[in-house]
């Protein structure tokens, strides 16, 4: 009797053991599946609001069509993130992709670009709260929005057509065709460029003939393509668009006004600190089609006047990435070589100089989103280096750079405002979320959980770092990532995954192949 009693009690004794066990024991991580990329938040475009405690960032993620099976769509949200952790970020905006967002110089209002009739549009959004409202209705679109120094007015670019180019008076004053060759046999002179007066005919004469194909090409019914660069990402197209840039008045957003003319493309935009004139890059060679120009300059416009003086330009060279200092004397800007592959060199030159007074300041590797200190004394990038892509601050006294961030993580984005660094960054852990430091990149802390819970219930295979000297000697760097789940002593199949050299490497802090790395290294490879 003794005995069964226990046998009973030890009995009872195990089984709540084993169910202690059970609920104190956490609970296993999954492996990465491919439908885990819907779970993905993307974040861009980090900017920190003037004299506040919150950052501005693009939230982009993949979710199901809800009308079409395995269909999907990107989404786009802008978020606010209040700094220091003081706070749960919240979303500006609903589900209808707005991005390009832009501080006013108050930090009162954004702006930013969504759809509105097939055509990007600018909307203000007030912080004080209401909806946004819409400010451009152009015909061209408008994106790429930079509030001027006084918040009076708004640069922003369009993207327009060769055929609405050739006939915009106010873009191509002398509604001529562009000197340089389209190529297009039968027309050595870029007649088919010139508005036609002839009737769409099938059977018409030659020019009806081509008047009615062009129709179908309008409607998409094909492709006419006469062009070298058609190919996309996802597709083909043979459409042949310029980048031009205007400005307009903040509050009522009326009447656009040109500051670019010609068959022309101008990019890198960015207000003189007065806010007379702009800044930015062209190629103004007109004997080239724009596909083959490899050269650009950089380039000083007057508002008023609309008077444009090269500030930086050479016959086989690059001038990219200009960036005026705050005070307006300084000009940052890459350089580079069309003639052979290189890395462009980050120089400095007074405003009212030319390139013989720049200065160079050496670090070899791409750069990129050139950020000025309020004193002017450093210089903050990002870099790709050794697998990942780093924030360095440049010192313009002793024109050394110095890493803020660690090495292996990736930054796409960032933004500096006094003594607070906001960035977004990439690390073998999670894919996506926003960061906060001191202008030195101490104290970090994470200021958002984008991706945080859902990837904590992930099991992740890390990368070794490893290396080999090649036949030249030089060390050449590599990542080896095991399968999940590696059991020693077993064999696996093997991916090689080549990509970079010069540029455009990937590594552990390349945001792009996270999920791609994760997921096969969950299936076994």
């Amino acid at each position: 009797m003794l005995l069964r009693t226990l046998r009973l009690y030890l009995l009872v004794a195990a089984t709540l053991l084993v169910g202690l066990v059970m609920a104190q024991s956490p609970a296993p991580k999954s492996l990465v599946q491919v439908t885990d990329l819907l779970q993905v938040k993307q974040l861009s475009g980090v900017s920190i609001r003037p004299g506040g405690q919150e950052a501005l960032v693009s939230v982009n993620n993949i979710e199901p069509e809800a009308e079409s099976k395995w269909e999907y769509r990107y989404q786009n949200q802008l978020w606010l993130v209040p700094l220091g952790g003081k706070g749960k970020p919240r979303p500006l905006t609903g589900k209808d992709n707005a991005g390009q967002a832009a501080w006013s110089p108050d930090g009162q209002q954004i702006a930013f670009v969504r759809n509105a009739d097939n055509k990007p549009q600018i909307f203000l959004l007030s912080l004080g709260g209401g909806e946004a409202r819409q400010l451009t209705r152009f015909k061209y679109g408008a994106s790429n929005p930079v509030w001027s120094p006084d918040g009076r007015k708004i640069l922003f670019s369009a993207s327009v057509g060769l055929k609405e180019l050739a006939k915009d008076s106010s873009l191509n004053p002398g509604l001529g065709a562009p000197r340089w060759p389209l190529e297009k046999p039968g027309f050595p002179k870029n007649e088919q460029v010139l508005a036609s007066n002839a009737a769409p005919n099938p059977n018409g004469s030659m020019a009806e003939i081509r008047a009615y194909l062009e129709l179908n090409a309008q409607d998409r019914k094909a492709k006419v393509i006469n062009k070298l660069n058609f190919q996309e990402e996802a597709t083909t197209s043979g459409d042949l668009n310029f980048a031009h840039l205007f400005v307009v008045d903040a509050e009522t957003g009326l009447s656009p006004k040109a500051v670019t003319k010609g068959f022309y493309r101008f990019g890198n935009a960015q207000f003189s600190p007065d806010g007379q004139s702009i800044v930015c890059t062209s190629n103004l060679d007109d004997s080239q089609h724009p596909d083959k120009a490899l050269e650009s300059q950089i380039l000083w416009i007057n508002l008023a006047t609309g008077a444009t003086k090269t500030l930086l330009g050479a016959p086989g060279k690059t001038f990219t990435s200009p960036k005026l200092s705050p005070s307006g004397k300084w000009l940052a800007f890459q350089q580079g070589s069309v003639s052979f592959v290189d890395v462009p060199q980050l120089l400095l030159m007074p405003i009212n100089g030319d390139l013989s007074k720049a200065t160079a300041l050496p670090f070899d590797r791409n750069k990129g989103n050139l950020v000025w200190t309020a004193a002017e004394d450093a210089l903050y990038f990002s870099a790709q280096s050794n697998g990942g892509a780093p924030i360095y601050r440049m010192d313009l006294k002793t024109k050394q750079a110095k890493a803020l961030t660690p090495a292996d993580g990736g930054v796409n984005s960032f933004d500096l405002a006094g003594n607070q660094l906001v960035f977004v960054q990439t690390r073998v852990e999670n894919p996506f979320e926003l960061y906060q430091s001191d202008a030195g990149g101490l104290n970090s802390q994470t200021i958002s959980r984008f991706n945080a819970d859902w990837v904590a219930q992930k099991q992740l295979s890390f990368p070794e770092k490893k290396s080999f000297v090649n036949e030249k000697g030089l060390t050449v760097e590599y990542w080896v990532m095991k399968p999940t789940r590696y059991v020693a002593g077993k064999k696996y199949p093997t991916i090689l995954n080549i990509h970079g050299g010069p540029s455009a490497m990937w590594g552990p802090g390349e945001s792009s192949m996270w999920h791609e790395f994760q997921y096969f290294c969950a299936r076994g490879y």
